[in-house]
């Protein structure tokens, strides 16, 4: 039944997809996302190099704007701002032609109360605990290490992205431009998040490599472990621009950080990222059908 599920899964995630040229970006997501980091990356790096002169791109910059001496805000800003809502629509033409297979009118009003629920659920990974007892992994001893791990990961994730909304309150609300010391807001929330997802992904890629093989769906080896990778390659080429940004080392960490970054945000519709997407719009689903139930 878990393998069954698996494969379901993997298949409505191709089926929802948006553009619909894309679907078969699933059948090949570790390829897909491995070209897509390594083309990011490379760009980035190779515009870097051919933009600034060695003296600036292995340079030391230091205070506030240091980062802006190798790429202008306004140019990140604008391609990121673009990755990342090309993204968003991506995500949100998927979950609206889910919405409406599931039962669901498009344009119907879901309860505040639903939403809560779907909310507190997703928060707690209430699902993700077996029906209590754990899951099974390697063995017929239940555990909660998966569920500790997605904590790690999902938690680690929230807290970059609020960092990344903070930074950008600085910067436009009280002009204050990043880098900041390392006692600051976007710092501390950026850092913690960086630490969730290192041990996060790490352990869920232990993990899945101890799953009794009739538990998963090997074709999905890929789409699987290339996210987890991502998420991973994010937070240690930022942790690792943060230890060093006051040296020689900015520049080529900054190129690879933003890289990592890119494609995680234009890959984010075809691979795994989506399923915490549609499981939060089936818990939605899920607490409704409870509250009609319960009425």
């Amino acid at each position: 039944m878990p393998k069954t599920l698996a494969v379901a899964r993997a298949e409505s995630y191709a089926a929802y997809v948006w553009p619909r040229a894309f679907t078969g970006t699933f059948s090949r997501n570790g390829l897909v996302i491995s070209v897509a980091a390594a083309l990011s990356v490379a760009a980035f790096i190779f515009g870097f190099a051919a933009w600034h002169d060695r003296n600036v791109l292995f340079g030391v910059h230091t205070g506030p704007g240091a980062f802006y001496k190798l790429m202008p805000h306004n140019a990140m800003a604008a391609l990121f701002g673009a990755a990342f809502l090309y993204a968003v629509v991506a995500l949100l033409m998927g979950v609206r032609a889910f919405w409406r297979d599931i039962g669901e009118p498009v344009g119907m009003k879901t309860d505040f109360g639903s939403i809560l629920q779907a909310i507190r659920d997703a928060g707690e990974l209430r699902y993700l605990d077996g029906g209590g007892v754990g899951c099974f992994n390697e063995d017929d001893k239940p555990t909660d290490r998966r569920r500790l791990y997605h904590h790690f990961t999902f938690y680690g994730f929230g807290l970059c992205f609020a960092s990344t909304c903070v930074a950008t309150l600085y910067h436009y609300l009280w002009a204050r431009e990043a880098p900041y010391p390392w006692w600051d807001l976007p710092v501390v929330l950026g850092t913690l998040g960086g630490i969730g997802l290192l041990i996060g992904p790490l352990g869920l890629f232990t993990e899945r490599r101890k799953r009794d093989v009739v538990l998963v769906d090997e074709t999905r080896y890929g789409m699987d472990v290339a996210f987890i990778a991502m998420l991973f390659l994010t937070s240690l080429t930022g942790m690792a621009l943060l230890l060093f940004r006051e040296s020689a080392a900015m520049g080529p960490l900054l190129a690879l950080h933003l890289g990592v970054v890119f494609s995680l945000f234009v890959t984010m519709p075809y691979g795994k990222f989506v399923h915490g997407i549609y499981r939060f719009v089936a818990l939605v689903r899920y607490a409704r059908e409870r509250r009609a139930m319960e009425a």
